[in-house]
């Protein structure tokens, strides 16, 4: 999994999903995230900072929300679409920058922002 002795931080996500290699090819598309199989029932993802996997399951939209940083929103939000994602909340501003949300292929919502 993630980084060892950082005690109390965020490790590791996990998210079940209908088809791991749709899973891997959104991700990977959209945000160049980098994938290790683990046979077929877990593949884990590493965005260069942050670790956590794929495993075969029904998915579970809701919980926490995971936000995710780019430095150009627009550009960001064009690749998410073309990938099939569908924006829920439309580009906002917020004291220090500006975010919009969206859900993945599987219904799970997250959110990505960038700084003023």
């Amino acid at each position: 999994m993630g980084m060892r002795g950082k005690d109390s931080q965020i490790d590791n996500i996990e998210f079940a999903v209908g088809d791991i290699a749709r899973s891997k090819a959104f991700y990977g598309e959209v945000f160049g995230w980098t994938f290790t199989e683990f046979g077929p029932a877990y593949c884990e993802f590493t965005d260069g900072r942050l670790a956590g996997g794929f495993t075969p399951g029904t998915p579970r939209p809701g919980g926490a929300l995971i936000i995710l940083y780019a430095e150009d929103l627009a550009e960001t939000q064009k690749r998410l679409e073309a990938a099939g994602a569908r924006i829920t909340t439309p580009t906002f501003d917020f004291p220090g920058g500006s975010r919009f949300h969206f859900t993945d292929l599987d219904g799970y919502e997250l959110a990505v922002w960038t700084e003023r």
